[in-house]
């Protein structure tokens, strides 16, 4: 399953010194022209008498000479004011683009700069009764089957029913206890109850009087791109057909109340299970393909660096905070595909963070809701973000240009994460992969050598409690018997 793919700001790697050094603007002085904006020019030639043709001839009269100069004067006259008119418009309109670029600024540095919100929209309240109750539970004593009903209760507008939820997976661990029960095998050990959870999701089962059919992958949508539904449990146990999120969610959650160790652990775009074998070995269990897997078979997908080890984002066994922190995750998600992104989306993760600082997942929303954030304020001060140049304009607004280096911290954290993105085609590559037949004889030989050695561990414990019996009824029997006396035959 892909947990998230983030897309990255086009120019989120635009460096912030190239922003330039903006003068300091001055407040415009009023114009001691005064206000010409109303005022209408007639043509001032038009009230100009036509030039006889001896004007230009330059046979004139005393008279005549007199009239020419004084024509000619009013045309410099008029050329004069037409020339003073338009010095006059242009610093009138210079006024008004300045007064408009300060109004602009003005405008931008005094806007929120936060998300809208989307509170009042019908179904929103239900996500926040879903934060509180999870903000409510301890994140170290808590039960997976609230936590996570409680998720996907929020996406159904709390219309689904605990009561029947929780009864239904204790129904079937009960179930699964008594198969065991029935064919012998140890009720009390943990890689008993883990094999027996692995062949309930991975063959055919004939449980309490019906078969119960081998889960499989839904190749559907199976990252809920259009249907978010399809991450949910309740989706899985409707169909019986789930995908790396909600199989791995059901099995924990049987894990539990069959009262067995599992864990969560993430690779790429996936997730998987774990448990501890009698030999102490940690094996990882794939149920996607209804096999075992190795370390090896997740470290050739090709996408899991070095870094992203040594921060155990991957291949590591998950906390039980860590696991609590996944679900705020899940909640976020689940809120950004019936919704969108808004404040409170910022404040799930922010808590995501707190119970799973490393947590890759959350890492990459925290920066989808730090990009859709910064997107909305430029698209609120009309500046283009394809445009570099006139990304430019952002430093005039202070908040804007810290957005964006918060922005670029982000994708900083993510990068010395070791994330490296998995694209969906190499993702289904290196699902078709594990089912290669080289894949399912190792698996078939790994499942094998656990059981095997299972049996044996069973056989000494059987052995032992037989050698410790033997021994309580040895010294039972040594023990003085005592007589009672009657007092008659005294």
């Amino acid at each position: 399953m892909k947990l998230m793919t983030l897309t990255f700001l086009t120019v989120s790697v635009w460096g912030f010194s190239q922003i330039p050094n903006f003068p300091n603007m001055k407040t415009p002085e009023a114009s001691s022209l005064g206000n010409y904006s109303n005022q209408t020019f007639s043509n001032p030639r038009s009230n100009v008498p036509a030039v006889p043709n001896n004007y230009l001839n330059g046979n004139l009269s005393k008279v005549e000479e007199q009239n020419r100069r004084m024509v000619m004067e009013d045309f410099k006259r008029v050329e004069a004011e037409e020339k003073e008119r338009k010095r006059q418009q242009s610093e009138l309109n210079k006024d008004a683009e300045e007064m408009k670029f300060r109004g602009w600024v003005e405008n931008g540095r005094s806007m929120s700069y936060d998300l809208p919100t989307y509170a009042g929209k019908a179904g929103i309240q239900s996500y926040y009764d879903a934060f509180d109750k999870l903000s409510s539970m301890d994140s170290e004593n808590y039960s997976l089957a609230d936590v996570n009903f409680t998720v996907e209760n929020a996406f159904y507008d709390n219309k689904r029913d605990l009561k029947s939820f929780k009864s239904g997976i204790q129904k079937t661990a009960k179930q699964l206890l008594q198969k065991m029960k029935e064919r012998k095998q140890d009720t009390e050990s943990d890689v008993s109850k883990n094999l027996m959870i692995f062949e309930y999701f991975s063959k055919d089962m004939n449980l309490g009087g019906t078969t119960h059919k081998a889960f499989e992958y839904d190749f559907k949508d199976y990252l809920g791109e259009k249907d978010w539904s399809k991450m949910f449990v309740s989706k899985l146990l409707k169909t019986g057909s789930g995908q790396c999120h909600s199989l791995p969610q059901y099995y924990l959650m049987l894990a539990e109340a069959m009262g067995t160790e599992a864990y969560l652990s993430l690779a790429p775009n996936h997730s998987y299970i774990r448990f501890i074998d009698d030999e102490g070995k940690l094996r990882n269990i794939e149920l996607t393909n209804g096999m075992f897997s190795t370390d090896t078979s997740l470290l050739e997908s090709g996408y899991i660096k070095s870094e992203a080890l040594q921060n155990k984002i991957y291949m590591n066994n998950l906390t039980k905070k860590e696991l609590l922190g996944m679900a705020y995750f899940d909640l976020a998600r689940g809120y950004v595909h019936k919704f969108g992104y808004d404040e409170f989306v910022n404040k799930v993760i922010d808590k995501a963070l707190e119970l799973y600082p490393n947590g890759i997942s959350p890492n990459m929303e925290k920066a989808n809701v730090s990009r859709a954030r910064l997107l909305s304020v430029l698209q609120r001060l009309g500046i283009n973000p394809q445009d570099k140049n006139d990304l430019q304009r952002t430093g005039y607004f202070p908040k804007a240009v810290e957005q964006f280096k918060q922005l670029n911290e982000q994708f900083n954290t993510i990068d010395n994460l070791g994330y490296a993105e998995m694209p969906a085609s190499a993702y289904e590559s290196w699902l078709a992969s594990l089912k290669t037949e080289t894949s399912k004889q190792e698996s078939e030989a790994l499942a094998q050598r656990i059981r095997l050695y299972q049996l044996q561990k069973q056989k000494e414990k059987q052995e032992q409690d037989a050698v410790k019996k033997a021994q309580e009824k040895k010294k039972q029997e040594q023990k003085p018997r005592y007589i009672p006396i009657d007092p008659s035959k005294l």
